[in-house]
Formats: structure tokens, sequence, C-alpha cells
């Protein structure tokens, strides 16, 4: 799936959403430890995921590292966009 990221947290429930821009009709997974994994309903693609307790998840605000319920393949991004 190719398209803006939308990032999205709800400080008061403490949850982070990720998910390409405008996904279509989709539904969630969840998996282990509070993180849905969301699906296209007729793909099954993965087009975004979801981590409830992400400030309590991510303990250190500088530097976050959680586990993705998904795999990103980087080296699929065009040359321009990883460049700095």
């Amino acid at each position: 799936m190719k398209g803006k990221m939308e990032i999205y947290y709800d400080e008061e429930t403490d949850y982070l959403e990720v998910f390409i821009q405008n996904p279509p009709a989709n539904y969630g997974e969840d998996t282990s430890e509070d993180i849905t994994i969301f699906k296209d309903e007729k793909t099954d693609e993965v087009v975004g995921f979801g981590i409830q307790d992400f400030k309590e998840k991510s303990k250190d605000q500088q530097e976050i590292k959680i586990d993705l319920p998904i795999q990103i393949n980087f080296s699929l991004l065009s040359p321009k966009l990883t460049k700095h």
C-alpha cells in the first residue's frame, strides 16, 4: 500500500494509531500486548496498527522502541524519501 502515513495519538486513553492515509474499509485483529493490526477488508493487506498504553510501553519518550506488529520494508521507499 502506498500513501502518506497518518499518526494519531489520544493522550486521554494513551492510544497510538498509525495508518496509511485514507485507508480502505478495514477490520482490526488484536494481538498480544494490547496491539491491534488493521487490515483491508477485501485484500487482508495491513493498512495500519494501534498500540494501547503507548506511553507506558515506550517509557523513555526520547528513544521509543516498540515491537511493531507488522514488517516494514524501507528498501521499497523512493530514494528521495530516504535522503536527509
